[in-house]
């Protein structure tokens, strides 16, 4: 299930990205006391009364004719159309101002449900002054401070209260669900043409014709598919125009509903920054993953250039050293037909668990041959492991002190694990907790 899309919406300067930081629980935000600061949406997951939602920061709108500041209102505006849940943020030392009046003439056009609230109370006796922003249309305002994080459980239960109503997953659980993923142009479209055969989603060489995810149901040697083309992701600073309003959030409501991604690459162009960037969404959203290079009939080849290829594709996503290379061209079908057989390798990986027993003989063995180090005079000790979860595959270590385990023995047991079992193409999560 995708999850619901809260944006904060607001001027500039009234502390968005601060309460954009509470609710995430870290800094992810560039906070600074000048106005326009936030220059692109800020993605990222949070949790409220045991529902987790997509939260959206947003630069903040403002209607003036300078170009900085029109783009971050654009970026606003994506924003709002993109969520489900509108958080209006205003700022109560300043009171009502005509910017807070156009920003919501603004959302009254977008439809959505709108939760508004008063940043900057942060003492009772200011309470008096938030009935001024009755005014401003959208029902009972939420007197908050970022700063010391007062307030917010109310407004987050007002939030949460307007969250869509859960819908059941439309396809069987043995169908495999796959999306393809990557920049504009990279070919995703005529990938999927290619494979289903017939032309099913419109194919141009216009950077982002696809606007939308679209869902594909498919047979293929009696397995049900579900593929889910998505639209190209831009860089963040050039996602304006509204053609391209729906693409980065929409491929990540696409790879939430998948188990498995294929990020898609284009060999004419080469390795690009941003193709990291859309296959860490993938790798943060633990799923499987296939890195599929496409355009590969474009460019000179000699027998080496695979090698060298892989190597470089290594090096630059060493956070996917699980993940399987393919080598592809939508254009002439090259090596399409070994996509499928991989996807459902990856994607029962990507669901397999294994017997508490073996994991534990392999542990133990692991610290065997490779004992944890000591830690200011104390050292790690490991009691027992078990698998907690699949999609991913997760692993939870019960341990003496949780503190002790250091993010290089974490990845020296994950790499033990996965060469004892099968897990290509799947992260995997260990998690250390202490022994009760």
């Amino acid at each position: 299930m995708a999850k619901p899309v809260v944006a904060i919406v607001g001027r500039p300067n009234v502390g968005k990205s601060t309460i954009f930081n509470r609710i995430v629980g870290e800094r992810v935000s560039i906070v600074e006391d000048v106005p326009g600061v936030t220059r692109d949406r800020i993605y990222n997951s949070a949790e409220w009364l045991g529902k987790e939602f997509n939260i959206i920061d947003t630069g903040g709108i403002d209607l003036s004719d300078e170009p900085f500041l029109e783009q971050i209102r654009a970026q606003a505006e994506i924003a709002i159309d993109e969520a489900d849940v509108i958080i209006f943020i205003t700022n109560g030392r300043e009171g009502v101002t005509d910017a807070d009046e156009q920003v919501a003439k603004i959302l009254y056009r977008s439809n959505k449900p709108i939760v508004l609230a008063i940043n900057k109370v942060d003492n009772p006796e200011m309470r008096d002054q938030i009935y001024d922003f009755y005014s401003l249309g959208f029902g009972e305002p939420y007197p908050i401070s970022g700063s010391h994080g007062l307030g917010l459980g109310d407004m987050l239960d007002a939030v949460r209260a307007h969250f869509p109503k859960e819908e059941e997953e439309e396809y069987p659980d043995e169908t495999v669900k796959f999306s393809l993923i990557g920049r504009p142009n990279v070919g995703k479209s005529s990938i999927l043409n290619a494979l289903l055969g017939e032309d099913r989603v419109i194919v141009s060489d216009i950077a982002g014709t696809t606007r939308d995810a679209i869902d594909t149901t498919y047979t293929f040697d009696g397995q049900d598919y579900v593929m889910i083309d998505t639209a190209g992701m831009r860089k963040r600073g050039k996602v304006y125009e509204s053609t391209e309003k729906y693409s980065v959030l929409r491929a990540m409501r696409a790879i939430e509903r998948s188990d498995v991604v294929l990020v898609v690459i284009n060999a004419e162009e080469g390795i690009r920054e941003q193709d990291k960037r859309i296959a860490g969404y993938a790798h943060d959203a633990g799923r499987a993953i296939i890195i599929v290079v496409n355009k590969w009939d474009a460019i000179n080849k000699d027998e080496k250039t695979i090698n060298v290829w892989t190597e470089d594709i290594r090096e630059q996503f060493q956070f996917l050293s699980y993940a399987p290379i393919v080598f592809v061209s939508a254009k002439t079908k090259q090596r399409l037909n070994n996509l499928f057989p991989l996807i459902n390798q990856v994607s029962d990986n990507h669901s397999l668990r294994v017997q508490s027993s073996m994991l534990n003989d392999v542990i133990s063995d692991a610290v065997a041959m490779n004992p944890s180090p000591m830690d200011k005079g104390k050292r790690l000790k490991i009691f027992y492991t078990t698998q907690v979860a699949v999609k991913p595959p997760t692993f939870v270590v019960f341990v003496n002190d949780p503190e002790l385990m250091h993010f290089s023995y974490e990845r020296f047991l994950e790499n033990r694990i996965r060469e004892a079992f099968p897990f290509d193409g799947t992260p995997i999560r260990v998690i250390a907790r202490k022994r009760k």
